[in-house]
């Protein structure tokens, strides 16, 4: 069976060299597609996603002054989340990114389940998502590359 390649705009995100750290870029054909997106390629940093029960959701709202803050002010809550209240994600939607005269607000839903040591096996501890060589962008869809302190 010959697989299809897949088309830029159908690609979910890419990992990308980097000497210390996790980066990687994530799309979409819409910005809250791309910040989903983004979401999922962090997770995956940390263990497999893949085989996750969606059993639990946590509504997320948050309102930065810029987009590249929302974007990393999103990861984090996220990173939060998962550290704090021990759920690991791995379903993601964001249901708007809104501009407005105060800056950018996100509305989403993460689903996963709670961490449990003897089924989930982590590879990466993530420590936190950086500002470093951050990018949001769109040519063809929306781009968003974001570097993780591993």
């Amino acid at each position: 069976m010959l697989l299809e390649p897949v088309a830029e705009e159908e690609k979910k995100y890419e990992y990308l060299y980097h000497i210390a750290d996790a980066k990687f870029r994530a799309y979409g054909d819409t910005l809250e597609k791309a910040f989903g997106n983004a979401a999922l390629a962090m997770f995956n940093v940390m263990t497999e996603t893949a085989n996750l029960k969606h059993e639990m959701i946590k509504q997320v709202e948050l309102t930065s002054h810029d987009i590249e803050r929302l974007l990393v002010d999103w990861l984090s809550e996220l990173l939060y989340l998962f550290e704090v209240e021990g759920i690991i994600f791995g379903k993601f939607e964001v249901g708007s990114i809104k501009k407005d005269e105060d800056g950018f607000s996100l509305k989403a839903n993460a689903w996963g389940e709670n961490i449990d040591l003897s089924t989930h096996h982590f590879d990466t501890q993530v420590k936190a998502v950086t500002y470093h060589e951050l990018e949001v962008k769109k040519n063809d869809v929306y781009c968003v590359q974001v570097v993780l302190d591993t």
